[in-house]
């Protein structure tokens, strides 16, 4: 094959990577509508993501571990276990997985909020994970 023909093989993959994720996304969005919640905000994505919480006496965000720019590598601030980037936009595979997410989004919200996020909450961070650039 010439390079034209693999360059536009490469653009078609990552074409249908983003579609892909993007319908995830939006399946996602679609069951916390049917939860109740509505008017998805990125702005308010940003603000719990960027709040520090006091639980169990230590202050926690989400960008404890994931950093303040999602599209980073994180850092797990316990056991230092590298974090590949939440930002759509630096990893195309994130938020693909809907039992992932889900599970991931539990356990987080737990341990950074001291309780699950609500379904407005996992909307509003989506939304705003889903607008970050690399």
């Amino acid at each position: 094959m010439n390079s034209t023909v693999l360059i536009a093989m490469s653009l078609m993959a990552s074409l249908s990577l983003s579609i892909a994720s993007a319908s995830d996304i939006d399946s996602l969005l679609d069951s916390y509508r049917i939860d109740g919640a509505a008017g998805f905000s990125a702005e308010r994505g940003k603000l719990l993501w960027t709040k520090t919480h006091i639980i169990d006496g230590e202050q926690r965000a989400c960008s404890s571990c994931h950093t303040a720019d999602p599209a980073s590598r994180g850092k797990h601030v316990k056991t230092g276990k590298p974090i590949d980037p939440i930002a759509v936009s630096a990893n195309p595979d994130r938020f693909t997985d809907v039992a992932k997410t889900q599970k991931w989004f539990r356990r987080n919200c737990k341990w950074t909020l001291g309780r699950e996020c609500t379904s407005q909450e996992k909307g509003d961070l989506l939304t705003w994970l889903d607008g970050q650039q690399e």
